[in-house]
């Protein structure tokens, strides 16, 4: 289908629901998602945003900012990752543990809305990597309208940039639970430590990135192109001197470069 049939596709499916409360992060896909659904449904589409502290304060402030701007309710979850059982340990289904957890209470606050359905907004490319959190959206009935209307992650930069969504070309983002080596402990330091570590690296104009954290030892992922920049005396000392700072003893390069999912590579391989 063209990219105008897949749209038309997405508002009739969206239709079909009544009324919908979209997860709505500020990221890519859910930025598409609920535009077409308050297009589409007006008030009965209403975004449910999480506030915790695997999620960048960034991301949310963006998420208020583009609801603000749009005229859609939101309504915003603060959870604690204590609060989650099992989360903090990060076991290999860490994202199954969260995602059950997180779209009950999302769940929960659409039923006190008097909203229908819960959506999320992965697409076809969400397939195809080890994704636990898929099976939790299963089992609670959670609604995929961009993948049930055939969305590729380009079909949604696509459509999201003939839309003028600030969003269009913005890097892929994920939970900064994503940056732990499965096994370790994830606690509010070292939440904070990778997400400080990331500001930098976007201060400094790099768009695509993600700082992993390996006990104390940070392995910096880049896009191949930019491995040049960030290897300049100036670059390579302020970010190695900034991490230190941070609580970090080592910093490294992966001259692998920037992929999605990389901590999936211990148990998948």
């Amino acid at each position: 289908m063209s990219i105008q049939e897949k749209h038309e596709a997405l508002r009739k499916y969206i239709a079909s629901l009544g009324s919908v409360a979209v997860a709505f992060s500020g990221g890519v896909d859910s930025t598409l998602l609920l535009k077409v659904a308050h297009d589409v449904l007006g008030d009965k589409a209403l975004a449910v945003t999480v506030s915790a502290s695997f999620t960048a304060r960034r991301e949310t402030d963006e998420a208020a900012k583009f609801c603000s701007s749009e005229g859609i309710k939101q309504v915003t979850l603060h959870v604690e990752a204590s609060d989650i059982e099992g989360f903090t340990s990060n076991p290999p289904d860490r994202c199954y543990i969260c995602k059950h957890a997180i779209f009950t209470r999302i769940l929960q606050a659409a039923n006190r809305h008097g909203t229908s359905h819960v959506a999320d907004g992965s697409n076809l490319d969400d397939l195809g990597d080890y994704r636990p959190g898929m099976k939790a959206l299963g089992e609670l009935g959670i609604k995929s309208p961009l993948r049930e209307c055939s969305f590729t992650k380009s079909d949604v930069r696509e459509l999201s940039r003939e839309l003028g969504l600030p969003t269009w070309d913005k890097p892929a983002t994920a939970c900064l639970a994503s940056r732990f080596v499965y096994g370790e402990e994830i606690t509010p330091e070292k939440l904070l430590m990778v997400e400080q570590a990331e500001e930098l690296m976007r201060s400094m104009g790099f768009r695509q990135f993600r700082v992993r954290i390996h006990g104390r030892m940070a392995r910096i992922e880049l896009l191949p192109e930019d491995f040049g920049r960030v290897l300049q005396e100036e670059a390579r000392t302020k970010i190695y001197g900034t991490l230190k700072e941070l609580g970090f003893s080592y910093v490294t390069l992966d001259l692998k470069g920037y992929r999605t999912g990389s901590m999936n590579e211990a148990i998948i391989s």
